[in-house]
């Protein structure tokens, strides 16, 4: 990472061809064409933070990568340390796992508070590893759609989620929050809300935060473990029980899910135990990948600053791109999304045909834009475009946007 006195350099690019990157160069996968400027998947063209890098290179000089742990003071005195500064949460060490992903929590966690058949909630449209997730294991997807309200902010109906959550066969809430690809970050009001319904109801929580640390100021994401204890004590005084899981990850933040790593925090002792139980013994993954625990350690110690000058800079590519889009179609009225580097553009208003717009983007423009439609049936008439990358290739991407859109609506 190239730094001067004024902070991290995240304007100067970073070649990644031939690297193996998903991103870079395996772009003909999705989009059937090679060559493609890529603003698609949600990990980012900048080199994380020096003192990740430094951590790497320290524990690589070592030699020795042998086998490894997670349950120890380091690690865990290093989740508590970040929950405590950036979110103000309290954390009980007791409460931790560890995980190869976070898709691999969801899965686990799925399997051990549902049966085939059961229900999962899901607020819609929403990150697609989620469907792909559920089908395989026979759940249904049962989407809570999110809608613009009157200020332009996504928002679910309370009684469309209750009415969902109370279905019989509905097992689990499956909460991305902040949430992907809105990038909607949820108030205490309705955190506090989804509690209270989902111990009514009976209804287990796993809520996945790993954007959590991309909030955009004024914005503050409040972890889920605040309110699992509120679902709790409005369990107890229905006589029941509560489960919830908080599953996330340094990898989306600092730019690591490569390292393959996640943890997570498990509210109850039975679930957690038959979890753990799980991971070690029938898939054999309790000894974590080594380089992703220096990361994440070196990330929560030592990487706050360097996170800090990040999320100025996707600010600023954001904006740019909001700009451009309503400089050019006033009647789109771009917002700003509260979390994340990736903008959730509505392109309804211009009555653009996708499959016309995917053609020219690809054919004409060269670059690959992630469709709407990935996300699900309510993300027609979108486009997800990643902006954590230099400014330089995100002025790129918006100025590509707008030339296909031009053309689709007649300018050109």
């Amino acid at each position: 990472m190239h730094t001067s006195d004024s902070g991290p350099d995240f304007d100067t690019p970073v070649d990644r061809r031939g690297t193996w990157c998903t991103q870079w160069d395996y772009i003909e996968d999705r989009f059937g064409a090679p060559d493609l400027l890529p603003f698609t998947i949600s990990d980012m063209d900048f080199e994380t933070a020096p003192p990740v890098l430094e951590a790497l290179r320290g524990r690589l000089d070592h030699g020795v990568l042998g086998y490894s742990r997670w349950r120890h003071e380091d690690f865990l005195s290093a989740v508590t340390h970040w929950f405590a500064t950036r979110y103000g949460t309290e954390t009980d060490p007791e409460q931790v796992v560890y995980a190869p992903s976070v898709i691999y929590q969801i899965s686990q966690l799925v399997r051990l508070w549902s049966r085939p058949g059961d229900g999962v909630v899901v607020h819609t449209p929403s990150y697609d590893a989620f469907a792909k997730l559920l089908a395989a294991h026979g759940r249904e997807l049962r989407g809570c759609p999110l809608r613009r309200d009157a200020a332009g902010q996504w928002a679910y109906d309370t009684d469309e989620l209750e009415a969902l959550l109370a279905r019989p066969d509905t097992s689990i809430l499956l909460l991305c929050s902040p949430h992907n690809p809105t990038g909607r970050v949820w108030t205490e009001d309705e955190l506090t809300r989804m509690a209270e319904l989902c111990a009514r109801h009976g209804v287990a929580v796993i809520s996945d935060e790993i954007h959590a640390d991309l909030t955009r100021d004024p914005y503050r994401h409040l972890p889920w473990s605040r309110f699992g204890a509120v679902q709790e004590q409005a369990a107890r005084e229905r006589g029941g029980a509560a489960r919830w899981a908080v599953v996330t990850s340094a990898s989306k933040a600092f730019n690591i899910p490569a390292l393959t790593g996640s943890y997570g925090l498990i509210g109850d002792d039975e679930s957690r135990d038959a979890y753990l139980r799980q991971l070690k013994e029938a898939d054999g993954l309790s000894s974590p990948a080594v380089l992703s625990i220096v990361g994440h350690i070196a990330a929560y110690r030592r990487g706050a600053p360097w996170l800090d000058a990040l999320r100025g800079y996707l600010d600023g590519n954001l904006r740019m791109v909001a700009d451009r889009l309503n400089s050019a179609f006033p009647q789109l009225n771009v917002g700003l999304p509260e979390a994340g580097y990736l903008a959730w553009i509505d392109l309804r208003p211009l009555g653009a045909d996708d499959a016309e717009l995917q053609r020219l983007l690809i054919e004409r423009e060269k670059v690959a834009i992630m469709p709407g439609t990935t996300y699900g049936p309510d993300g027609a008439g979108f486009v997800r475009l990643n902006v954590g990358c230099p400014r330089g290739k995100a002025e790129a991407g918006a100025d590509a946007l707008v030339r296909a859109l031009t053309t689709l609506t007649g300018g050109a």
